[in-house]
C-alpha cells in the first residue's frame, strides 16, 4: 500500500499528481499531512509542494477540459470532502489518458460525485457574499468574520476587491483559521497569530471597533426588530433562506432568536 502525502494545499496535490506521472507512482490514497494516521505495513512518501510543478498540470487541464469545467477541480477540491483527493486524482487520470471528453459520463461516479460537490460549493459560495457583515475597527479596516460550510473564501475575493476597492477590509475564516487582507492595492493571505476579536462569533472587542460601528449596529439592530412582525415569524423559513450557522455573525440575529 502506498500513502502519498502532502501539504494540503491544491498546490500540493496538484504536484502529487505530477510525482505520479513522473515517478509512475500507483497510490492507494493521497494524504493531507495533518490527518494521515500511520497505517501498518504501508509505504509512506512525502511529496513537497513545487508551484511549477503544479502550474504544469493545472495547465494541461485547463487545454483538456471544457471552458464550463476548467474550475471544476478547484472548486471540488476545496469542499474538503472526504477522500476527495483520490476522487480527483481518478478524474484527472481519465481526463489525460483518454481522447474523448468525460466531462458527462455521469455512470462514472467519480465525474457524478465532483459535480454535486461543485454545486454544493457554489450554492456556498453565494451564500457567502449576501451574508458577509464587516465590523468597522479604528485603525479603518472592516473586518468579517465567516465560517463557511466549504472553504470557497478564495472565490469571493475578485467580488470583494471590485466591490470594496476604496476600502481596507479583512475577511477571515474562523474554522480553517486564515483569512485575506486587502490594502488598496493588493489582496494578501494571512493567518493571525494574536487575535482581538472572539474566536466563536467573531466580534470585535468593542474598544477597538470605530465610534460610529457600534451606534450603527444598534441602529440596524432596532431596525430589523422594529420591522419584525412577531404573529408572523417562521423560523423554518428564516432557516431555509438564511442558514443557521450564518446567524452568530449577523447584527440583527443578536442575540440569537429564542425558539
Amino acid at each position: 500500500m502506498a500513502y502519498l502525502i502532502y501539504d494540503g494545499s491544491f498546490e500540493g496535490f496538484l504536484s502529487v499528481v505530477f510525482q505520479c506521472y513522473q515517478q509512475k507512482l500507483s497510490p492507494t490514497n493521497i494524504c493531507k499531512e495533518s490527518d494521515f494516521q500511520e497505517v501498518l505495513f504501508a509505504q509512506k512518501q512525502t511529496i513537497p509542494r513545487n508551484p511549477q510543478q503544479a502550474q504544469r498540470v493545472w495547465e494541461a487541464l485547463q487545454k483538456k477540459l471544457h471552458r464550463r469545467n476548467q474550475e471544476l477541480p478547484l472548486r471540488a477540491f476545496l469542499s474538503e470532502y472526504p477522500g476527495i483527493e483520490m476522487i480527483l486524482y481518478r478524474f484527472i487520470r481519465r481526463v489525460f489518458d483518454t481522447n474523448f471528453s468525460i466531462e458527462t459520463d455521469y455512470g462514472d461516479s467519480d465525474v457524478l460525485q465532483l459535480k454535486k460537490l461543485e454545486r454544493k460549493v457554489l450554492k456556498e459560495t453565494a451564500r457567502l457574499l449576501q451574508f458577509v457583515r464587516f465590523q468597522e475597527t479604528r485603525d479603518g479596516i472592516y473586518f468579517a468574520p465567516i465560517e463557511p460550510e466549504f472553504d470557497v473564501l478564495p472565490f469571493t475575493l475578485h467580488h470583494f476587491k471590485n466591490r470594496f476597492a476604496d476600502q481596507q477590509w479583512l475577511i477571515y475564516d474562523l474554522r480553517r483559521d486564515y483569512g485575506f487582507h486587502y490594502n488598496l492595492k493588493t489582496v494578501e493571505e494571512i493567518t493571525l497569530s494574536e487575535k482581538t476579536f472572539s474566536t466563536i462569533d467573531g466580534k470585535v472587542n468593542t474598544n477597538l471597533l470605530e465610534e460610529a460601528e457600534v451606534h450603527y449596529q444598534k441602529l440596524w439592530k432596532n431596525y430589523f426588530d422594529s420591522i419584525n412582525i412577531k404573529e408572523r415569524k417562521n423560523l423554518k423559513v428564516q432557516r431555509q433562506h438564511m442558514p443557521q450557522r450564518y446567524w452568530k455573525f449577523l447584527p440583527e440575529k443578536s442575540p440569537r432568536i429564542k425558539e
